[in-house]
């Protein structure tokens, strides 16, 4: 009865918008869906909206707008028109999982795993959430709990290349070489591709084999351009062997691709820093904080550029919390110390270089990643537990 009210409802709501001149919804979605399949962004979101001004409930054609707003670049509005749609239908996995990725391609990570946590655990070997939610867990600098996570889609999948790829670079982050080379030759199995030459060129930057890993990065990029990580990767090698304008471009492709990816950002604001472009250094720093909102050594980075500025008192603000949180970081006492006596604290300075000297000599230095967004890890999965309806061995998102 509720239904044939409902439908009673829109069907009167429908024709009496007709009556008035304007566009018959029916229409409006025709077109709204032909302009998405066309990729004319602007002319669905036009429609779209057209539609949701007279029926603002309807939450498929909201997660729609979502999907068309995030396409066309406007990521922000995107997410809100997701977490409309989600108040109505909660329990949407497309909507959730959408949301995640926009989450993700905007650099929050801890987000996308929050709204990922819900799926993996409807449905727990699905490899699709659980492949993204890994990466957010990586980019949290957990990669043991990616691990952790991957390793029952590798036995269930053991064909799925982009399970295996995902598991190897978890067990490289996480210093397993041994683990990482079984996903690898895996991976092997169908020849050379672009995800194995990036792990022979991780395993081999990790054993400090530059050549051969420049070799193996050089190829990846070249088999595959948009292959997360590889262009920063190659970036550092490059780094490493002292040809500077050929990193810079390695990690300018990179942000290309993922305007967020930390390590990038982090080696291009060096970089610029070096040449006096100092606020473009700061921008790539904001960009790294956004994705390791208390990465100690990105904000000793923007404490120096703070400092270079001449924006001592910023720069003191800056060290001073971090020494507080980080009390064993000798570079950052250090730093403060010369932050003070530029501010003509000299007893302030000495006791901050004191500090540093003490810090040395404990040897403690905090990890880059310490202080990261700390994503919930979703249970393993149970034993027995059922694919997803439907599933097979899927591709990397």
């Amino acid at each position: 009865m509720r239904r044939a009210t409902a439908a009673l409802a829109a069907g009167l709501a429908w024709a009496a918008w007709g009556q008035q001149g304007g566009v018959q919804p029916v229409e409006a979605l025709r077109a709204a869906a032909a302009a998405f399949e066309a990729g004319d962004m602007p002319a669905a979101i036009q429609n779209y909206r057209a539609f949701l001004r007279e029926f603002p409930e309807a939450a498929e054609i909201r997660s729609n707008l979502g999907a068309a707003l995030v396409a066309n670049g406007q990521i922000e509005e995107g997410i809100a028109e997701y977490r409309l749609a989600l108040r109505h239908m909660p329990n949407n996995s497309r909507v959730r999982m959408n949301l995640a990725l926009a989450y993700y391609k905007t650099g929050r990570p801890e987000e996308a795993a929050r709204e990922l946590a819900p799926l993996i655990e409807q449905q727990p070997l699905d490899p699709k959430p659980a492949l993204l939610m890994a990466d957010c867990l990586i980019l949290a600098g957990r990669a043991a709990a990616a691990a952790e996570l991957l390793a029952p889609l590798a036995e269930e999948y053991p064909e799925n290349r982009a399970v295996a790829y995902g598991l190897g670079i978890a067990y490289l982050r996480a210093n397993d070489a041994d683990r990482a080379q079984q996903m690898l030759d895996r991976i092997l199995r169908d020849g050379a591709t672009a995800e194995s030459e990036f792990l022979f060129g991780q395993l081999e930057y990790r054993r400090q084999n530059l050549l051969k890993a420049a070799a193996h990065l050089a190829r990846a990029v070249e088999l595959d351009p948009k292959l997360a990580g590889a262009h920063s990767l190659y970036g550092q090698v490059l780094r490493s062997n002292g040809r500077l304008d050929e990193a810079a471009e390695q990690f300018r492709l990179e942000l290309e691709n993922n305007p967020f990816e930390p390590v990038a950002n982090i080696e291009l604001a060096m970089l610029r820093k070096q040449e006096g472009q100092l606020e473009e250094a700061l921008r790539h720093l904001a960009r790294a904080l956004q994705v390791r909102p208390r990465d100690p050594g990105v904000l000793l980075q923007r404490a120096s550029v703070y400092a270079t500025q001449g924006r001592l008192e910023l720069a003191r603000q800056e060290l001073e919390g971090l020494v507080k949180e980080y009390p064993h970081f000798a570079e950052a006492h250090a730093a403060l110390a010369t932050v003070y006596y530029r501010l003509k604290r000299t007893a302030e300075g000495d006791r901050a270089r004191e500090a540093a000297r003490r810090a040395r000599l404990a040897g403690q230095r905090p990890a880059q990643s310490e202080g990261a967004p700390q994503a919930a890890v979703p249970a393993k999965p149970a034993a027995g537990a059922k694919r997803p309806a439907g599933s097979k061995p899927a591709g990397k998102q």
